[in-house]
Order: C-alpha cells, then structure tokens, then sequence
C-alpha cells in the first residue's frame, strides 16, 4: 500500500527530532522500509484463562501476514480477559464486567501512546468484544474488529452439549437427578478445544452484533476457532485494516445509530444474551450515538425471532455457520425491511451491497423466514414498574409463560442465594430476589449462571422466577430478569421488597411491580440506608465509585 494521507504515525517517528524514537523501533528489528510504512496496532486478548482466548495469538500472526503483504508495518500487543465460565460463582465474577472498561482503556491508552495509523482488534471471552470495539469507537482511527471463533460443541450421551449443560448438571446433580459419576463424565465432554462458549451465549452474540454493526467482515462471527476458514479469515481481516486506512474509513463512519438499530435486529432475531443491552449501550455512547434501553424494546417488539439457538431453542453456532452464518440471518431481515441496508460497513459497502448475493436459506431449520419464525416479535423485552423505574431486561426465547406472579424470596448476595437452592428452599411459584449485585452494589454486576442453572437443573426453571440488579450469563435460560434499574445499592426499589411481597411480571404488557401500596414503599425508603462499600480499595472500589446505571450501560466516566 502507498497511502498519500498524512499518517499519525509521523508524530511517532518522523523527522531529525524523533531519531531517538526511532532507534527503539530498529532494537525491535524495523527496517527503514518498515518504519516508512503504516503502523498497524494488532490488539490481541490472548491469554491462557479461558479456551476462548488461547488460540488467538495464532490469529494474531495471521492478521499480520494479512497487514504484511498490503503494506503495512503491524505492531502486536496484548490486554486481559477474563474468563467468565471460570469466573462464574465466586467473587472473581465481580471481575468481569469491570475488565471490559479496563480492556477499553488499555487499548486506547497503547494507541495513542505509540501514535498507530490503525488497529485491528481481536476477542474471544465475553467482555473483550464489547471492551474491543468501545476502543476502536473511542479512538476513531481506521479499526477492524475479528472474533477468535466458537468452540465446537461435545458429545455426551449420543447428544450434542455445552458448557451450559454442565451448569445445569450441577443443578441435576444437587436435585439427585444425575450421579457424581454422570456429572463428572459430562464434565469432561462439555468443551471440546479452544473457542468461545458454543450457544448464542454473550460471546457469539456480540460477535453477530459485530457483524451487523458493520465493524466485522462477514462470516467472521460464525466460523468455528478450529475452522482452517478462519486463519484466511485472519489474513483478510489484515488486509482490510489498510484498505480502511487508504480510504479513511473510521469507526464513527460506520457505527451509526442505523448501524445500531441493525445489530439490536439482529441481537433479538438470533436470540442473543440480554447482556448485548449492556455492550451495545457503552459502544454507542463511545461512537457518540445516542441509544437507551426504549430502543431495545422498540426495535424487538417489531423484529421477529427467527434463529432456533441455544439456549432457548436448539442450535449452537457451528450449526449457522453451517447454513450461512449471520449474513444469512441478516439478508432475511433485510428483505423484509428490518435493516438499513444503507449503513457501511469496513468492507467499503454498505448492508445491502454486502448481502447482495446471499441466497436463500431454503432446505434448513436454524434461521427460518421471517413470515413463518419462532415467535413473532424479538427474544429480548425490557420491562418496566415500579420495581424497575429505569427498565429492566429479560430474554424469553423457550420461556413458555407470559406472566409470573408469587412471594418475593429475597437475598442479599448471590451466595445466600446459592446456598438456599442447593438446600432446596427455593419452591415453585417463588420469586427469587437477589439484590446488591449491581454495577455499584456488587461491585462489578455479577452474573447468575450458576444460581439460574441450577434452578433449571432441579427442574424448576419454568416454575421459579428470578429478578436481580446483577447480570445473567447468556446461557441463563427461563423466566429470569436482570439488570434491575436504579439499583438495590443506590436506594432503587429493588432494595426496599420484602419476604412474601408479591411480584409481577408481565411480558406483554412490558411490566414488572411490586404489589405493596405506594405510601409503604415510601416508609421503607425513608428508613432505608446505604451499606458500606465492600471494597475500599482497588480495582473494584475504583470502579464503583465511577460506573453508571445498568440501564446506560453501566459505564464509567
């Protein structure tokens, strides 16, 4: 590549002034040639916590062949993720939510230190997709986002499983519904290899919303890690990087409020994690775009769900790759008139050109027509009462009832809550409060895997339903309702229900109450009175004392 554009690279390493700058890059063996050209950051999550992460420096050293042989000088670093699943269930959850600003913040602060003409990003667990593109929002120099890939789906029992079954199994296990031996044996099959968790759980799902966002090539959501598809996938990616560069392509050029409303389409037609409100929302307001949680809820109540994925439905992703992957999904919306088709994307063409050619999806049944779906309107609704004042969200894809109403169980804490199901306390007909594991409250909005999974795994999942101002994995499934907005930590109502308050939910009518009069909700506030902070210190004290309501995003700064 031979670019005419003033490179930001020059301020780095151009001119007598900066021959000290330089003499560090020849330490790392640049070449005059190599330091002449575009400089391309190569943000890579790579680490040894969690199979979705391990294989991404062998994607690294593609993309840089990729960004090699287009002209371009690639400049490789590395920031942390956490590994969720490993995460789950203890206070290292508190983590995770919080990596994602930290992952944001690293890659920006690289960028502009060492002044890069562009950056290619690639993620793999949960929190670094999300965290990855707020960087490239936030830097707005020519970025391209790649996903490390899903893992392949293991074999127990002649049937196709995931990390989620195992979950579920622990649940079985405790309700005497599956030996020590059973479990251990599904344990060992779960996770096949290396790649991300292989339903439409938060990784898959943001890496679709990639896509439809436009910050992603096509197809690079759905190939599996171990698909020799995806290390050309890589090489291309590289390549892109510098085409975006020459054509001063950038992030805020691509990630428009259309392109937002495409990838909230596509999030609640493919059945994707209610975790995507939280993601989408901190992307947006990196891009300067405005978006609220009302937008999630418009948007779904016209969107049909028409992708039968895990974990409400059938599928995992390797299973769309197969029929063709998110394009697939995509053109069907945009047929109907449910994308902007005229939204760019980093290919240089916009929606519709980029789906031009996609062919029917006739002969399968992972993504069906949008005029015979699953269900007629999207898998993510927001709900809102006098329980949740600012929204909250819940995923109902294989939830079978539209309305929930029974006694209030409540805790204060994840473990208490975990303690009481695996002591079977949690009846059917409860509705499970657990309260101060929000943003601030936890701190860190905790997932709920291991407490929603197990109420599955002991049968109960249609029967108990469960509210929280903390988060749910995306392989939560059943009538669960996260993100509970003000939060308990904060005085919202959440932390104020009492044992044997009666609660409401109602999807259709988008509602969620707490049947006590509004006078003695005011008595209880008055008495009210905020605990002390649970970390003074660190990380996690930092990033109570900063971060946002769930319902923007849970944002800091």
């Amino acid at each position: 590549m031979v670019t005419t554009r003033k490179l930001r690279s020059e301020a780095m390493k151009g001119g007598p002034a900066r021959a000290p700058n330089r003499s560090y890059l020849r330490a790392m063996g640049l070449s005059d040639e190599d330091i002449q050209k575009p400089f391309v950051a190569v943000a890579s999550c790579w680490n040894e916590a969690t199979p979705c992460n391990i294989h991404l420096d062998r994607l690294a050293d593609r993309v840089k062949e990729g960004v090699g042989s287009s002209g371009g000088t690639s400049r490789e670093f590395v920031t942390i993720a956490v590994s969720d699943g490993i995460a789950m269930g203890h206070e290292g959850m508190k983590a995770s939510l919080v990596s994602r600003e930290v992952i944001a913040d690293s890659i920006e602060l690289m960028v502009m230190a060492h002044a890069y003409d562009a950056l290619v990003t690639i993620a793999g667990c949960d929190k670094s997709l999300p965290g990855s593109l707020m960087a490239a929002a936030r830097l707005n120099i020519p970025s391209i986002f790649l996903y490390g890939g899903t893992i392949m789906p293991g074999r127990y029992q002649g049937r196709d499983v995931t990390v989620q079954d195992v979950f579920e199994g622990v649940g079985a296990y405790e309700a005497g519904r599956m030996t020590e031996e059973e479990l251990y044996e599904l344990e060992c099959a779960a996770c096949p290899g290396e790649g991300s968790c292989a339903g439409m759980y938060t990784a898959n799902t943001m890496a679709c919303a990639s896509e439809a966002l436009g910050m992603a090539l096509p197809y690079s959501a759905s190939i599996p890690a171990t698909d020799p598809r995806r290390d050309d996938l890589c090489r291309r990616t590289g390549e892109a990087a510098l085409s975006l560069l020459e054509a001063d392509l950038k992030p805020r050029d691509i990630l428009t409020k259309a392109a937002f409303e495409n990838a909230i389409a596509v999030v609640v037609a493919i059945g994707g994690s209610t975790n995507a409100a939280l993601h989408l929302l901190a992307i947006a307001r990196e891009a300067g775009v405005s978006l609220s949680l009302d937008d999630f809820d418009r948007i779904g109540r016209r969107t049909p769900h028409i992708a039968d994925t895990r974990p409400g439905g059938r599928y995992v992703m390797a299973d769309l790759d197969r029929v063709g992957g998110v394009p697939l999904l995509m053109k069907e919306l945009l047929d109907s008139g449910l994308l902007d088709g005229e939204a760019m994307t980093v290919t240089g063409k916009t929606v519709a050109e980029s789906l031009a050619d996609i062919k029917s999806g006739d002969g399968q049944d992972v993504v069906l027509p949008v005029d015979k779906p699953l269900e007629p309107t999207g898998t993510l609704v927001v709900l809102k009462g006098n329980l949740a004042p600012e929204g909250c969200v819940m995923k109902t894809s294989g939830v079978k009832k539209l309305q929930f109403s029974g006694p209030a169980r409540v805790f204060d804490g994840e473990e208490a809550t975990a303690e009481a199901v695996r002591e079977r306390r949690i009846k059917a007909g409860d509705v499970v409060v657990i309260r101060y594991e929000g943003p601030k409250g936890g701190p860190g909005m905790r997932e709920m895997l291991a407490v929603t999974a197990a109420i599955a795994g002991q049968g109960l999942g249609e029967d108990v339903a469960l509210i929280t101002d903390g988060r749910f994995s995306g392989a939560t499934r059943g009538f669960m309702t996260g993100h509970v907005a003000p939060e308990a930590a904060v005085g919202g109502p959440i932390a104020l229900v009492r044992d044997g308050d009666v609660i409401s939910l109602d999807i259709p009518k988008r509602r969620i109450d707490v049947q006590v009069a509004d006078d003695e909700m005011k008595r209880r506030q008055d008495a009210w009175k905020a605990p002390a902070a649970k970390y003074t210190s660190g990380a996690l004290a930092k990033y109570a004392r900063l971060v946002s309501s769930a319902s923007e995003g849970a944002v800091c700064g």
